[in-house]
């Protein structure tokens, strides 16, 4: 089993799962410039949408894309270490619905911010669409330890990523007590840190510190 990634991109969330699942992987990493991966591939040719992350599941041709499904399979694949609840259980909707407010209500609305031609009004609306999700996971998190509950799931793996990218767009995190308080206790965790440390990035307070 292989994913291929790029440092600090959407790809870290199954990175993150991966390594709290304890299961054995190899990483290659992609250059989403170039569309070249680190042995010299046309990423192109192992996924044709020309984006991170893509788990090569090393059965045949099988590959698996999008951020929300890869860490469905992930999570199943180490059910009694409970990334996710089990499938056919309102929990696991439940699950499914965190994973796509994360995906379509944070993780695209930070796409035109990496666009260097993007607006500055336009920028600055996202940002603003940004901060009024921030908003409302701020009142979830001031009753629970985790979005499921109180028990880590790959639905936070993806929040912390959405999270590192806050400081990288001007988006000051600790304006959020109870999202901040969360992410420096996620970024605690062993797998998180192994993790960023393999794809040779820091956390986010970091990054706000040098920019």
């Amino acid at each position: 089993m292989k994913l291929y990634y790029a440092p600090g991109a959407c790809s870290l969330a199954p990175h993150i799962a991966l390594r709290e699942t304890g299961h054995t992987f190899d990483l290659e990493r992609v250059d989403l410039a170039t569309h070249r991966t680190a042995s010299g591939r046309d990423f192109f040719e192992i996924n044709p949408k020309g984006y991170v992350p893509a788990l090569d599941l090393g059965v045949g041709s099988e590959l698996i894309t999008e951020a929300q499904v890869v860490l469905q399979y992930i999570a199943d694949l180490a059910p009694e270490v409970t990334l996710i609840p089990v499938p056919g259980t309102f929990a696991r909707y439940h699950a499914q619905e965190w994973l796509a407010f994360i995906s379509t209500e944070l993780h695209k609305q930070f796409g035109p911010l990496f666009a260097p031609k993007t607006p500055r009004d336009v920028a600055a609306a996202q940002r603003g669409k940004i901060a009024d999700r921030l908003l409302y996971l701020n009142d979830v998190l001031g009753t629970k330890g985790y979005l499921m509950g109180e028990h880590f799931t790959v639905c936070d793996a993806y929040l912390f990523t959405m999270l590192q990218w806050c400081g990288k767009f001007g988006i000051d995190v600790a304006l959020w007590p109870n999202i901040d308080d969360y992410e420096q206790k996620l970024a605690m965790r062993p797998a998180i840190q192994a993790a960023m440390n393999a794809e040779g990035i820091s956390g986010r307070h970091h990054l706000k510190k040098s920019a």
